[in-house]
Parts: C-alpha cells; sequence; structure tokens
C-alpha cells in the first residue's frame, strides 16, 4: 500500500516540477524565476520526505534538512540581488 502511495506521490511532484520548469524558462521576470526555482527545491525537499517515509525511516532527513536550508539561503541570497539591482 505505501508503495502505491508512494509512487502516487512522486509522479504528482514529477508533473508539478516540469510545470514549474516550464514557468523558469518561460517566466517573464527574475522574480518569477527565483519562485519557480525555489519551488522546484521544494518538489525536491517533498521528494526526499516521501522517499523517507516509503523506507520507514529516519535515513535521509538530515539530507532533507540540508537540502531545505541550501535552498532557503539560496532564495534569500538571490532575492537580495533583485533587490540591490532595482525591479526591471
Amino acid at each position: 500500500m505505501m508503495e502505491t502511495v508512494a509512487t502516487i506521490c512522486f509522479v504528482m511532484l514529477g508533473i508539478a516540477a516540469l510545470l514549474f520548469l516550464v514557468r523558469l524558462l518561460r517566466g517573464p521576470s527574475l522574480a518569477d524565476r527565483l519562485v519557480a526555482l525555489e519551488s522546484i527545491t521544494l518538489m525536491v525537499v517533498i521528494g526526499i520526505g516521501v522517499y523517507t517515509a516509503a523506507l520507514g525511516g529516519g535515513y535521509f532527513l538530515n539530507v532533507l534538512v540540508t537540502a531545505a536550508i541550501v535552498g532557503f539561503v539560496a532564495a534569500l541570497t538571490v532575492s537580495r540581488f533583485i533587490e540591490r539591482r532595482g525591479a526591471r
């Protein structure tokens, strides 16, 4: 049962990541691209969480937390760059 749920979650996360990738490539502004990239990072973090839950242990929780922190710091850095550069 858990394998079926995990498979459905991975398919839905993959579809969401592809849609965010389209926004990343077509986004009219740099802020749109930043939000899309942050959302893709979130899909990866959620995917790691689903994989960890499917295994039934906390094997990849350190990786999950590290990926979330790196994605957050990257988003902050790019948003400060956008702020200093000015809205275009």
